[in-house]
């Protein structure tokens, strides 16, 4: 069939000299053309292999191929193309002429493997140099097509790191380049193809679909990623999942089909190749299997071995997805002006020869079944004359991948020529050299290249060595004669923010340009379960997937998350959302109370400005009254932040301001009672200096210290589990208690506990200084501030406890105000008392005189 090629070099000795010779023959199918430069390509000519018994006796025959495929034949002559209009171009690789090796795979692991052997050992009998150097080896490999053999392929020339170019492998396992070092593809990955067929199943609310997947590393990764993805982007299901033979066996492609008919899935997900596809397609119309939306993956979605007119009644209507169109100028006049010869390197042209005109090369030979007797080929036959799926530039995609991974291996060749000797990428800024140019040269050159096509389409690879991710999405519709074509409708792409962040999937459909294969001309509806009627519910179906349910009748205030029953249990009535209003009496109350406790604070502070020079205000550290008097006012207004509805900033800004308010608070009155405790100690000799330690700048350090502490426990809060907003349907079934949820209880019970701390350690030291003499010692009203501040946040945590819904809210609010007006009656209320009506008892000597002693 083809030339002898090798499979394993080898020393031996003939005429004391040493030379390597080749140990394996293979018969591939190929075309070939010298050049200064070989770039290897590996096609899907033929769609089957047939492999001969096993005797066991003697050497086994060597595999045949059957059924030529005339639109892969297209694509090997594409590369040839590419590769004559790069060496005719004076600015590409310029003085350099590439030549080619193109085999065929016949879909075939093992033949493919044979044939990239076949690349990277060369193609001569015998070498006599010692190191077994001869004409190089293939500077890359275009292809191959199938994502199990470029997965075995790549596995072995990454070793090597010799660069592999697909066309058409698609399994996201390929971006692994770790794994596959020297692999990149000018065809999007599976996973961006599996999402972007979920989208459109999504686009049409089908969610109840029936997955056909080839038994290869193509269909069982996009098979697994299908499954995630349907469930996890719009809770689709999955009725069955079958899996294509190897073997194209009979029995387990009728019982597949057996599969499909019996569902109630009336949409099909085939993520396949063509060669697994055909015993499927020819059972399904066997068995006149119609009534079903076809979705096909990019493997098959434009293929013309499925557009005939006995197809139609079954096909009609399929969507799928397609690699991008392009086109590729000078193309038809090349394919149309080849001709066959007689070297047996280029045997494929022969073959190709024979069955586009049905004839044959050798005289008297018959077809394989012996009927008739074919006509000689004479090599002048006219292939203007054909119509096929050879000659047809309508649909060029596969075709023009392999263009752009020609062109892509091309460009980085001539990168690789422009390198300036000292400025080179490689060890001490060295360049490539043309004439002993290695592999992994070249995977350098191919990870940076960057280049636009003569059709406008911009080509380079990520990091992944993936190219760009978009696709065609096509429809079959009826032609006039009966056969069907493909019809773009839209397309899908993937969609990028600066970064290369990717942002999600965009699906543009014209609705109106499609053709649905059914009576109704609409789009089928393909659930598993319909929605549930007003008054029941859902009821999984034991063993089912979710999509699967049964509609029960609800039961007397049966309700979900949001909704409520109506009394006739014939609507869903929404729930009624609580929460703390300033529209509700309780809410205007306590609004009221906070605005009346700041307008108080205000009030108080007038006085204490107006009066601020009588002894009254400036004893015992005036600075420090004015700042107690603002952070109680600010306890007061922080109280507005726990009335209305909750938002993500009122959650967060609430308890951080209640905290650091009263914070400010507690220090200041623990400061003022430390104050007098100083005073009454420096009026003693052994205690005069004791004031001069704790003057003014101690007075208002200490007071920021401990409210910075305060500050930094609610940022580590905030930080690590801030408050949000949550729709509570625990408390009462019946309704939603919109509230904040706390976040972290352990930031929570720190900053309360903290603030508690800060009271006991004040109300401490005021009793201990209660009974000092004087006529006005301050120490008895913060004692009495300080008992009330505690009486009221002991109680509050067993009623916030069980207070239900907004209930809580109020007694939190409640217990603000509460101990807020403690302290500001208690500690302020006598000394108003002083300023205001009995302004003679503010005077120095008042302040400062003794009360007599008690006999």
């Amino acid at each position: 069939m083809g030339p002898a090629i090798n499979l394993v070099a080898s020393y031996y000795f003939r005429n004391k000299s040493i030379s390597c010779r080749l140990q394996g023959h293979f018969q591939l199918n190929g075309m070939h053309q010298d050049g200064d430069l070989i770039v290897g390509g590996l096609f899907e000519v033929h769609f089957l292999t047939v492999f001969p018994e096993l005797s066991f006796t003697s050497e086994p025959e060597q595999p045949y191929c059957q059924q030529f495929d005339m639109a892969s034949f297209q694509q090997a002559q594409t590369m040839a193309f590419a590769i004559d209009e790069i060496n005719r171009n004076p600015h590409l690789l310029p003085n350099v002429t590439l030549g080619y090796h193109l085999y065929d795979n016949c879909v075939k692991l093992a033949v493919a493997f044979r044939a990239a052997t076949a690349l990277i050992s060369g193609t001569d009998e015998a070498l006599s140099t010692l190191d077994c150097t001869g004409s190089p080896p293939v500077i890359g490999i275009v292809g191959d097509p199938g994502s199990t053999h470029s997965i075995a392929i790549s596995s072995v020339l990454g070793l090597f790191r010799v660069p592999m170019v697909s066309y058409f492998a698609t399994c996201s396992c390929l971006s692994n380049q770790q794994q596959y070092p020297s692999f990149f593809r000018t065809i999007p990955s599976d996973v961006f193809q599996v999402r972007a067929i979920v989208q459109i199943l999504k686009r049409f609310s089908w969610t109840w679909v029936g997955l056909i997947y080839s038994d290869d590393d193509y269909g069982i990764h996009a098979a697994l990623a299908f499954h995630q993805d349907l469930q996890g982007q719009f809770g689709g299901c999955v009725a069955y999942s079958e899996i294509l033979p190897r073997d194209n066996n009979c029995r387990d492609v009728a019982r597949i089909v057996g599969v499909i008919r019996a569902s109630t899935a009336m949409v099909v997900v085939v993520i396949s190749t063509e060669a697994y596809l055909l015993p499927l397609m020819d059972e399904v119309a066997q068995r006149n299997v119609t009534g079903r939306q076809w979705i096909a993956s990019e493997a098959w979605a434009t293929s013309p071995i499925f557009l005939t007119p006995h197809l139609l009644p079954f096909l009609g209507g399929t969507l799928g997805l397609a690699i991008r169109r392009g086109e590729i100028q000078g193309l038809r006049d090349f394919l149309l002006n080849i001709r066959p010869d007689r070297d047996p390197k280029n045997n494929i042209v022969r073959t190709f020869w024979e069955e586009m005109f049905e004839c044959t090369f050798d005289s008297g030979s018959t077809q394989p079944n012996g009927e008739r007797e074919r006509k000689v080929c004479t090599g002048a036959e006219d292939l203007r004359s054909m119509d096929t799926a050879y000659t047809d530039m309508s649909e060029l995609r596969a075709s023009y991948n392999v263009y752009k991974a020609v062109y892509a291996l091309a460009h980085a060749l001539h990168d690789l020529m422009q390198c300036e000797e000292g400025k080179g990428p490689f060890i001490s800024h060295s360049c490539a050299s043309i004439h002993s140019l290695q592999p992994w040269q070249v995977v350098h050159y191919l990870q940076n290249v960057n280049f636009t096509t003569g059709f406008g389409d911009h080509v380079s690879f990520d990091k992944n060595g993936d190219a760009l991710a978009i696709y065609d999405v096509m429809n079959w519709q009826p032609n006039p004669d009966g056969s069907i074509r493909v019809h773009t409708v839209g397309v899908v792409y993937e969609t990028a923010q600066a970064g290369d962040v990717l942002t999600g999937d965009v699906l543009t459909l014209e609705e109106g340009a499609l053709y649905w294969n059914f009576k109704s001309k609409k789009p089928p509806r393909s659930v598993c379960s319909e929605s549930c009627p007003p008054g029941t519910r859902r009821a999984r179906r034991k063993g089912l997937p979710i999509c699967c349910f049964d509609c029960l009748p609800c039961a007397d205030g049966e309700f979900n998350n949001e909704f409520w029953s109506s009394p006739d249990k014939d609507r869903c009535v929404p729930k009624e959302l609580e929460f703390l209003s300033y529209e509700e009496p309780l809410g205007i109350s306590l609004t009221v109370a906070s605005l009346l406790g700041s307008c108080f604070c205000t009030g108080v502070l007038g006085v204490f400005a107006h009066y601020r020079h009588t002894p009254v205000v400036r004893a015992n550290n005036s600075e420090l009254s004015f700042l107690l008097l603002l952070s109680l006012k600010l306890c007061f207004l922080c109280t507005l932040l726990f009335i209305g509805q909750p938002q993500q900033w009122t959650c967060r800004l609430r308890h951080a301001a209640f905290g650091i308010s009263f914070v400010l608070s507690v220090s200041s009155i623990l400061v003022k009672t430390m104050v007098v405790v100083a005073v009454f100690k420096s009026s003693r000799p052994e205690g005069q200096s004791a004031l001069k330690w704790f003057g003014v700048p101690q007075q208002r350090g200490t007071v920021l210290a401990l409210t910075a502490l305060q500050i930094a426990i609610c940022v580590v809060w905030l930080a690590m589990a801030s408050p949000t907003p949550l729709k509570n349907t625990h408390y009462i079934s019946s309704k939603i208690v919109y509230e904040c949820a706390m976040g972290s209880v352990l930031g929570f019970a720190t900053l309360l506990g903290y603030i508690g701390l800060l009271a006991a350690v004040s109300f401490l030291l005021a009793f201990l200084a209660r009974n000092l003499p004087d006529n006005f010692n301050e120490a008895k009203f913060i004692t009495f501030s300080m008992l009330i501040f505690c009486a009221v946040w002991i109680t509050f945590v067993p009623a916030y406890i069980s207070s239900p819904g907004k209930y809580s809210v109020a007694v939190e609010v409640f217990a603000i105000l509460a101990s807020s007006f403690g302290l500001l009656l208690a500690i302020f209320a006598p000394k108003c008392y002083i300023i205001l009506l009995h302004p003679e008892r503010n005077t120095k000597k008042a302040i400062m005189g003794r009360a007599r002693e008690k006999k």
